[in-house]
C-alpha cells in the first residue's frame, strides 16, 4: 500500500544541489536528475513540505529553473495547504483512535493509556514515552484484527511486525509476514481495521486484481470510505513528532 524504493542496481535519482526560489518566504528546492524522467516534474511532500524538482538527463539546469519559476504561484498555494507538524509535549495532546487525548503529568512509574488521557511521570522526555505507549497498543489491536480476519478466511500468517514507515501503511510478504505502521493507532479504529483486512486479504490474493478487492469487501464492506480517509488524512499521522 505505497511506493516502493529502488532495488540494488537500479537507476537512481541523483541530487544536483539546491536552488532557492526568492520571495516571502523563500523556498528551498532540491534539484535531482533522473535517467527515467521523460519530462520536468515538481513534487511537494505532503509530510514535510519538502520541494523536489526532477530533470531528465538531457535537460539543462536553467530550463529546470525556468520551469520552477513559471509554477511559483502553484507551488506557494500548495505549500499553504500543508498543515504544520504536531509536536507531542508535556501537558499537550496526541492523536489516538481519531481523537486528541490530553497528556497528563502524574505520579506514575511508567507511561500508561487510560480511557480519556495518557499519563506520564514528570521526569525525563515525554514524546518517546508516549510513542512507546501508542506502539504497544497498536501491536495488540493489529494482532487481534489480523487473527480475526485470517480466521475468517481460514488462513494463517507467519509473523507480524510493527514499524514506522512512510511509504506504506502495511504489507504482506509471499511468506505470510504481515507488517503495519504503528501510526495507524492514531487513525479512527475502522481505518486501522481496514488496513488489517487489506493485508490479510493478500494471504488469499497476492495482487490488487478484482478478486483481491472482493476478499477485502467480504472482510470490510465499507473499505472504500476508509481507503479514502487514509488518502486524504494519512499524512496528518506522519506529522506527529515524538522527539523532545
Amino acid at each position: 500500500m505505497g511506493v516502493k524504493g529502488f532495488g540494488t542496481g537500479e537507476l537512481r535519482k541523483l541530487d544536483m544541489g539546491r536552488h532557492t526560489l526568492e520571495g516571502n518566504p523563500p523556498i528551498e528546492v532540491t534539484l535531482r536528475r533522473s535517467a527515467r524522467a521523460k519530462r520536468l516534474s515538481l513534487r511537494v511532500s505532503r509530510l514535510d513540505g519538502r520541494v523536489t524538482l526532477t530533470l531528465p538527463q538531457r535537460s539543462a539546469e536553467r530550463e529546470g529553473i525556468a520551469f520552477l519559476q513559471a509554477r511559483e504561484n502553484w507551488l506557494r498555494g500548495h505549500l499553504t495547504q500543508i498543515a504544520p507538524a504536531h509536536n507531542v509535549t508535556r501537558e499537550g495532546t496526541v492523536l489516538f483512535e481519531g481523537r486528541l487525548l490530553p497528556i497528563v503529568v502524574d505520579q506514575v512509574r511508567a507511561a500508561r493509556l487510560e480511557s480519556d488521557q495518557i499519563k506520564v511521570s514528570g521526569t525525563g522526555p515525554i514524546g518517546p514515552r508516549v510513542k512507546a505507549v501508542l506502539k504497544a497498543h497498536a501491536r495488540d489491536v493489529l494482532a487481534e484484527a489480523s487473527d480475526r480476519y485470517a480466521g475468517q478466511l481460514g488462513r494463517r500468517y507467519s509473523r507480524l511486525s510493527i514499524r514506522d514507515v512512510r511509504s506504506r501503511w502495511g504489507s504482506c510478504s509471499s511468506k505470510g509476514v504481515l507488517m503495519y505502521s504503528w501510526r495507524l493507532i492514531m487513525a479512527p479504529p475502522e481505518v486501522l481495521q481496514y488496513v488489517a483486512a487489506h493485508e490479510v486479504a493478500h494471504l488469499v490474493e497476492m495482487n490488487h486484481a478484482p478478486a483481491f478487492w472482493n476478499v477485502v469487501g467480504r472482510l470490510c464492506p465499507a473499505y472504500k470510505s476508509h481507503r479514502c480517509w487514509l488518502r486524504d488524512n494519512g499524512d496528518r499521522l506522519h506529522r506527529v513528532i515524538f522527539d523532545d
